[in-house]
C-alpha cells in the first residue's frame, strides 16, 4: 500500500548550506579575534584595581607598568591611565580602543573604558 499523500522535500538546499557555512565562519573569525581583546581587557581591569593600591601617582603607574608587563598587555600603558583621589582613595580610570582589520579598508573598533572603582 501507498500513500497518496507524499511531501515535498524538506532540507537544506546546497545554496542554502553554504550561505550559512559562510555566514558561520565569518562569525567565528570575528569572534576568533574579539575574544582575545576581551580577555586583554580583563587584565587591565585588574591591573587598575593593583594600581589603586599606590598611595601617589607615580606609585600607581609604576604598580600598572608592573602588571602590565606580567600579564602581557600591549594595548594600555602606565603613561594612559588617569590617576585621581576621592576621599583618600586613589581611583584608576582607562580608556583605550583596538582595532580588527576585517577586510580590505574594513576595521573593527571596540573601545574599552573602565576604573577601579
Amino acid at each position: 500500500m501507498t500513500h497518496a499523500n507524499k511531501s515535498g522535500q524538506r532540507g537544506f538546499s546546497m545554496f542554502g548550506f553554504l550561505f550559512v557555512a559562510i555566514v558561520l565562519a565569518v562569525v567565528g573569525l570575528v569572534a576568533a579575534q574579539v575574544v582575545p581583546t576581551a580577555m586583554e581587557f580583563q587584565a587591565v581591569k585588574k591591573a587598575a584595581r593593583k594600581a589603586a593600591e599606590g598611595s601617589s601617582v607615580a606609585e600607581a603607574r609604576s604598580i600598572f607598568d608592573k602588571a602590565v608587563s606580567i600579564d602581557n598587555i600591549k594595548s594600555i600603558a602606565g603613561k594612559d591611565i588617569e590617576v585621581t583621589k576621592v576621599n583618600d582613595k586613589t581611583i584608576v580610570s582607562f580608556e583605550y580602543q583596538s582595532e580588527i582589520h576585517l577586510a580590505g579598508p574594513a576595521y573593527l573598533t571596540l573601545k574599552y573604558a573602565g576604573s577601579s572603582r
